[in-house]
């Protein structure tokens, strides 16, 4: 099925600034799920996946690019992550190392069979639903490894959160310079970012839950979870309007 519009988000300062704080919206809600409620990593992954899988519906029946139902399946990938990765780890016992490698190899097999099919691999613009689940389910497996590779470097590594957040913010930093500076694939950078920013969104979740001897602002899950919501709403609004202005301004550049 295909249709003439497209679906997915454009590729801008404002996406990476959403996907951010979407990260950190996913992460405070699976732990939520699984430790302020106590319900545990299945049932909490039970639980995220049946919330994802609706949203996710929702946004494959869409016959264009709804910015809040996007950003929804996106938080839910995210949270997803979660708790596919601390499955992994705490219920499975195969620990982050392995766990990400793991994911590494189900994000390089859904990538080639994506290319395979496609013959090509974009991002944008995306009109059918046969490449927006090859789209969707890349985007869940390099969340559940960001979130893996995050809890490596402060679980198994011994790194502070800021630490964590420092190597990733570099990796990033290396991305964009890389993008600006050098002819490298833009599809390859555009993976490689998706997956270090979901850590680095993370720290952000870190600064609004940890204690304040930990260097956090000691907000529970709940108000964290409330706060980032919030600030992904503001953004995706001014994002859209900054957006349809735009558009706008085109076509009258076109009379």
């Amino acid at each position: 099925m295909k249709s003439t519009l497209n679906k997915v988000a454009k590729i801008t300062v404002f996406f990476w600034i959403m996907k951010v704080i979407a990260t950190t919206l996913g992460e405070m809600l699976g732990d939520f799920f699984s430790m302020t409620l106590n319900l545990g990593y299945i049932v909490s992954l039970g639980i995220t996946v049946g919330l994802f899988l609706i949203v996710l519906i929702m946004q494959l029946r869409a016959n264009k690019y709804h910015p809040a139902l996007y950003w929804l399946v996106i938080v839910g990938t995210t949270t997803v992550g979660t708790e596919i990765s601390d499955l992994m780890d705490r219920t499975l016992g195969l620990g982050y190392a392995l766990g990400s490698l793991i994911l590494f190899l189900c994000l390089l097999l859904t990538l080639f069979l994506w290319h395979k099919n496609q013959k090509e691999i974009k991002v944008y613009p995306i009109t059918e639903v046969r490449v927006e689940m090859f789209y969707w389910i890349a985007i869940l497996f390099s969340n559940s490894l960001g979130t893996a590779f995050g809890d490596y470097l402060t679980d198994n590594m011994r790194l502070s959160y800021l630490e964590g957040a420092g190597i990733t913010a570099a990796i990033i930093i290396i991305v964009v310079l890389v993008h600006y500076f050098t002819k490298i694939n833009e599809i390859l950078l555009f993976w490689i970012a998706f997956i270090f920013t979901r850590p680095f969104g993370a720290t952000f979740g870190d600064l609004l839950t940890k204690s304040l001897a930990k260097g956090g602002l000691n907000f529970g899950r709940g108000t964290a979870t409330l706060i980032a919501a919030a600030m992904l709403a503001i953004i995706i609004y001014f994002s859209d309007r900054n957006e349809k202005a735009g558009e706008l301004e085109t076509k009258r550049s076109q009379f």
